[in-house]
């Protein structure tokens, strides 16, 4: 069976750990050739190790969503290197404290939806300009099941995923005609390293969730980035402005 993405270029933001560093092996694997953009350093060139050492391609760009400048910068830098941008998974984020509604700071709340939504909205602002510019192109934007669904202690996250899925909505529609498909992955509980850290400090949680999942487990990043790659090639080619729930059941209730 041919590879899923032979010859593509693709983007991925967040990709120095968890699910964004799943997708960009995984891309890899499959024939493209792979930006990696984080804000970390030194995990964005753990990811490009990983991928050289397997005989992939791709190169590395520290950029802070929030900022057009630097999206800007980001997509000219696949360009230039590669010479176009086939496929583009906006996936940084952050989670934020967990408070209540009320609790949150005005800090906390802007730097939140700053990052998981107007990051996401900047990213596509600068992909879509450049897909058009080349006759077409896929994206996926990583919103999350509380995307579709609220979650306690979580307003500004779960607002800002509600967001990320209405923007993919909305650009689906209008671009639909011109050859560049938006869709969202919405992941459920998922073994990332944000993940681990809450699991050091409260191991009993990994009980509480996993019994809130009809498959009885948590997800693995791995399993996230077959979903994103798959709506990214060629054999999705009727798919756009999906919000595709990966979580293990949770939705399904």
């Amino acid at each position: 069976m041919p590879s899923l993405l032979t010859e593509k270029v693709a983007l991925v933001t967040g990709a120095g750990s968890g699910i964004g560093q799943a997708t960009a092996l995984k891309m890899a694997r499959e024939g493209a050739s792979v930006v990696i953009a984080d804000r970390d350093e030194a995990a964005a060139a753990t990811t490009l190790e990983m991928i050289t050492g397997e005989g992939g391609r791709g190169l590395t760009m520290i950029v802070d969503t929030s900022e057009a400048r630097g999206i800007e910068a980001l997509v000219r830098r696949a360009v230039d290197s590669y010479g176009r941008l086939d496929c583009a998974v906006n996936n940084a984020a952050i989670r934020g404290p967990a408070v209540l509604t009320a609790e949150y700071t005005e800090e906390d709340w802007d730097r939140i939806v700053s990052t998981n939504l107007k990051g996401v909205w900047l990213c596509m602002k600068f992909e879509i300009g450049q897909m058009l510019c080349q006759g077409g192109g896929a994206i996926v934007n990583i919103a999350s099941n509380f995307g579709l669904v609220g979650s306690r202690k979580m307003s500004a996250y779960s607002a800002s995923k509600h967001g990320v899925i209405g923007l993919t909505k909305t650009a689906a529609l209008e671009y639909a005609r011109r050859n560049v498909r938006v869709n969202a992955v919405c992941p459920g509980p998922t073994r990332t390293p944000f993940m681990e850290s809450v699991l050091r400090e409260h191991p009993e949680a990994l009980q509480d969730m996993e019994s809130t999942l009809p498959i009885g487990r948590v997800g693995r990043s791995s399993e996230i980035a077959e979903a994103v790659v798959w709506l990214c090639s060629d054999r999705a080619s009727f798919v756009t402005g999906a919000a595709l729930p990966v979580d293990g059941g949770f939705l399904a209730q």
